[in-house]
């Protein structure tokens, strides 16, 4: 697997809640997070580095189209977009596997499918 390339910096696309965000091949993360949670780091990129492959597997533009849908559809059902946002399929894979420093080179193709309905 080929390293992300990672930019640390205050990014505007972040927005005020958000730390990171991947776009691939980039992974964007928030500097001022960071310099009060160094200890954060290593788990953001892990994090986010699951959304890189999910990206290539999905060829980019339709891991967003995916994204979007999905998180519009879970919002129609939960009426909350905190509860829309961690139910997407993408999220609960990267979040479920964050800790696992294997996880990458042990990851199936595909993976995220398998947080779809449960």
């Amino acid at each position: 697997m080929k390293a992300p390339i990672i930019k640390i910096g205050n990014w505007i696309i972040l927005g005020k809640h958000t730390i990171g965000m991947t776009l691939y091949p980039f992974i964007f993360l928030k500097k001022s997070f960071f310099e009060t949670r160094p200890d954060y780091l290593e788990l953001c990129i892990r994090h986010e580095s699951i959304h890189i492959e999910q990206q290539k597997e999905l060829f980019v533009v339709f891991f967003y189209l995916w994204y979007v849908t999905e998180y519009l559809i879970r919002l129609l059902t939960s009426f909350n977009p905190t509860t829309a946002y961690n139910n997407i399929s993408f999220e609960r894979e990267a979040y479920e596997n964050e800790n696992d420093l294997n996880y990458l080179q042990t990851r199936k193709r595909w993976n995220f499918l398998r947080y779809i309905y449960t």
